[in-house]
Parts: structure tokens; sequence; C-alpha cells
């Protein structure tokens, strides 16, 4: 409980009080001092809260141009004022995204969503070439901070190197500047590897 009531923001008792009348609606199984978890129809609930968030953040930074450090206030007042109908316009309005601003995953209508996991930047290697897939802090300042450096979704990286006495990692960010991240920054950048280009210009992963 005490996990969740850091992680939603309430007090421990607060939390506790959320989590029985959600178990009382039949979407958690709880039991006290054994932990919750989602029933299935919690899940569904979820993954559909999930797919308005992550929609409707999209739409506002690629349709409105809200800057990405600012949705996540914004999606919250507005993912329950829309209906259905109007979801599945901004769904098809922008030709069904698969990832919202930040990399996170956007649920289907069917309540699937892609759960790939990727490592973090702070578990990569010296020399590692990598392109960012996920900043998973919606805080607005630490989201500045990564758009000033180049470390959005898509953007490539190498690794200059990975200091484990420090606990940091130096990067060549894509804006050609070396940047350097303590270990919980770069813990919240996903990153998968970039195939090295072959003597052709393709990449290994051409075939």
């Amino acid at each position: 409980m005490k996990r969740l009531a850091d992680g939603v923001g309430v007090s421990p008792g607060t939390a506790t009080a959320m989590v029985k009348t959600l178990a009382r609606s039949g979407l958690i199984d709880y039991a006290p001092r054994g932990g919750s978890r989602l029933t299935a129809a919690g899940e569904q609930l979820a993954l559909n809260v999930l797919r308005r968030h992550r929609l409707v953040e999209a739409f506002l930074v690629e349709v409105l141009k809200l800057d990405w450090s600012e949705v996540h206030g914004e999606a919250e007042l507005l993912e329950h004022a829309i209906s259905d109908k109007v979801l599945e316009k901004i769904d098809e309005l922008m030709g069904r995204p698969r990832v919202d601003p930040h990399g996170d995953p956007i649920p289907t209508d069917r309540g699937e969503i892609d759960d790939t996991r990727f490592e973090t930047l702070a578990q990569r290697a010296t020399g590692d070439r990598l392109r960012v897939v996920r900043v998973v802090d919606q805080d607005a300042r630490f989201l500045r901070f990564a758009e000033r450096h180049g470390l959005v979704p898509g953007a490539e990286l190498a690794v200059d190197r990975h200091d484990v006495e420090a606990d940091a990692v130096t990067i060549t960010a894509a804006t050609g500047a070396a940047v350097t991240l303590g270990a919980s920054a770069a813990a919240k950048i996903m990153v998968q590897a970039v195939q090295p280009a072959d003597d052709d210009g393709g990449t290994a992963a051409d075939g």
C-alpha cells in the first residue's frame, strides 16, 4: 500500500480506502497485508483509460502542437470528457498511432497492448549505439531536459562512457553534444540497440 500511495501521491490510508472501494466494485482482488491485483474487468478498464489518455496526448502534440512536457495534465482533464465516438475519430485522424509522444504504447480498442520490454540507458555499456524508444518520466522538467538534449523517441545516441563507480552515463546525443546523466535519470530513458551499417550502406538487419 505504501508503494501504491507514493505512486499516486496520497497517504497510505487513502490508498487503502481507494483499493477497498475498487475491490467492492469487482475491479481489484484485495487481501489485507497481502497486496492487490487487478481483476480481468479491472485490467480492461485500466487499458481503456490508458488508451484514452495516450491518444489524447498524441492528439495534443501532433495536431494541436502543444509541447510534450505539458500534455500529461491536459490529457487527464480531457480523457474523461470525450465520447468513444470522438476518441475513435481522433485515432482514425492520426492513422492509429501505436505509441504516444513519450513512446508509451497505446492500447487498441480491443484492449490489446504491446508489452515489449526494453532496457534502460543505465543498463547499456560503453560503445553501444542506441535509439531512444520511450521516456518513462512524465515530469515536465525532466521532459524539457530530455528534449533539450535530443533524448526523444526515435533519436539515436552513442554511449561514450558508463562509469559504474560514479553511477553515471556519458553519451553523445542526437544534438552532437556530450551529455552526462546520473543513474536515476538514465533509468528513465528506454532504448534499443541500433544495428551497425554494413559496407553497402545498409544495416545488418537488412538481410
